[in-house]
């Protein structure tokens, strides 16, 4: 079995798709006119506007249940495998991923708002597999999208975040007197596996209030916990790199020149640098893979392009911000390992750790003792724990559309039975078979998405145009379908109308 799903990854994450995200990201960069940057300054106004309703969230709202979803440990954990298999030079190309992502995420977050729906409890829903059907006309295909997904953030994905909070607990615990030993057995039992299940049931008890209380109790929890969860893991990365400050310029030259092939250690590993980079940027910022729009959509906002400028803020400051502090704790403390697919290692500052959080915490612990494995378990659980909560989320969204937009109560029940089962079951899995799983989530959502997107990509940027055209003559831009020539924005129309 493990070698058959590792072998499935290797299929969904071949090089073309790679190709296939960087090319699309470039692509919108051009269509757009490179708005993630002339935008920038609007894009910061508008994050912090917006008012909720009872059909819908305000911006920030949509952008914190968003931001639940992308920063998650692929911000920690994700970005240490990064470096691990692809150099140093992995974290240039995940900052070009993201730079070049924040143009894709736009495209799919305008398009979620412009063919978003009211359910029937009155509520926003939208996402890839609402714009796929409406835009494209491909019923089919938005129902294999959104199959994907409820698979994928239902089942697959829970188990890497859990996996990620048990793994760090246990690092925790092997580090400090507070914890028993976990050395022999707990009731029984193996004393780590005991350890992990435990986590993995508490996990999954708090998990269970907080989706129970529905789409608002999500988003309301969202909004507290993300601003503080990421900021205090910043002002982290910046003690510490104030601390090694003169490591930081040695730190940069090795970035660039390992990202470029001409590191005297690393520069082999260039096509390595480009591939983990890339697939690390997408799991962490999740730009094109299709998990953004699904909030997006929720936003109450007066033209598409506004919840498209968020979200492309949002990319900004997962990797620019989120991804980037992992990369600077571990970079300038030099608590790494880098390793080459044939087994060779080309630095081991960390003999028997494995790609992970633990790197994260060796960094903190290098210059501040006795803070790195509490810290960073206790940032790895609000960044797993609030991803997962926006799983559900999304597979909550896709199983409304299969189900003709009223779930019955005993379809939702399961999900939220599966999803809290697999958070448990995940927590004493490998990291391996764990981050296998999740991989093939992400990959097969993104595969579906970004061709979805590029062929339905007209109406976003017809948005961005009337939206920039409103802004010019002064005006608080309002989103008139019919005079862009954009079918089947049925809500817009009725909302037009009323």
């Amino acid at each position: 079995m493990d070698q058959l799903l590792t072998a499935l990854n290797g299929l969904i994450w071949s090089k073309a798709l790679i190709a296939l995200c960087l090319g699309a990201g470039l692509w919108f960069s051009f269509r757009t006119r490179f708005m993630q940057v002339r935008g920038f300054a609007e894009m910061t106004r508008l994050t912090f506007k917006g008012q909720s309703s009872d059909a819908g969230v305000s911006s920030f709202q949509a952008l914190a249940l968003s931001m639940s979803g992308r920063i998650g440990i692929g911000n920690i954990a994700g970005v240490a495998t990064a470096i691990a298999f692809g150099g140093p030079g992995a974290v240039f190309w995940m900052w070009v991923m993201g730079f070049l992502g924040a143009s894709t995420s736009y495209v799919e977050c305008c398009l979620a708002q412009i063919y978003k729906e009211k359910d029937n409890e009155g509520r926003y829903r939208g996402g890839p597999a609402y714009y796929i059907e409406k835009g494209l006309g491909l019923k089919w295909y938005a129902w294999a999208f959104a199959l994907a997904t409820i698979v994928a953030t239902g089942v697959l994905m829970p188990g890497v975040q859990a996996n990620a909070i048990a793994d760090s607990a246990v690092n925790f615990c092997q580090g400090t007197t507070l914890c028993p030993s976990l050395q022999g057995q707990w009731f029984g039992v193996d004393a780590v596996f005991a350890l992990k299940l435990g986590i993995g049931i508490v996990v999954g008890l708090l998990l269970a209030v907080i989706i129970f209380g529905g789409v608002k109790r999500i988003a309301a929890f969202a909004e507290v916990v993300v601003p503080f969860m990421a900021i205090g893991y910043i002002l982290m990365a910046v003690v510490v790199m104030v601390l090694n400050a003169e490591f930081v310029p040695q730190m940069f030259r090795i970035i660039f020149e390992s990202a470029f092939g001409v590191h005297a250690g690393f520069g082999a590993m260039l096509g390595l640098a480009i591939e983990w980079g890339v697939k690390r940027g997408i799991y962490a910022n999740e730009a094109g893979q299709g998990t953004g729009p699904h909030a997006a959509a929720a936003a109450e906002v007066s033209h598409p392009a506004k919840q498209g400028y968020v979200q492309a803020w949002a990319i900004y400051f997962d990797t620019m911000l989120v991804c980037t502090s992992t990369a600077f704790l571990i970079l300038a403390t030099g608590m790494y390992n880098v390793q080459l697919p044939d087994g060779q290692m080309l630095q081991e500052a960390l003999p028997g750790v494995q790609a992970g959080s633990g790197f994260a915490q060796a960094g903190i612990e290098s210059v501040l003792p006795g803070w790195g494995a509490g810290f960073v378990a206790i940032a790895l659980f609000f960044f797993a724990f609030t991803t997962i909560m926006a799983y559900y989320y999304m597979a909550e969204t896709n199983l409304t559309y299969v189900s003709g937009h009223k779930v019955k109560p005993l379809a939702r029940l399961a999900l939220r039975l599966a999803l809290v089962g697999m958070t448990i079951f995940g927590s004493v899995r490998t990291a391996e078979m764990a981050w296998t799983f999740g991989d093939l989530g992400v990959g097969a959502m993104a595969w579906l998405n970004i061709v979805a997107i590029l062929l339905l990509q007209k109406p976003a940027l017809l948005a961005l145009r009337d939206y920039e055209a409103q802004k010019k003559m002064g005006l608080d831009p309002v989103f008139d379908p019919l005079k862009l020539g954009i079918p089947n924005a049925d809500f817009w129309v009725k909302r037009g109308q009323a």
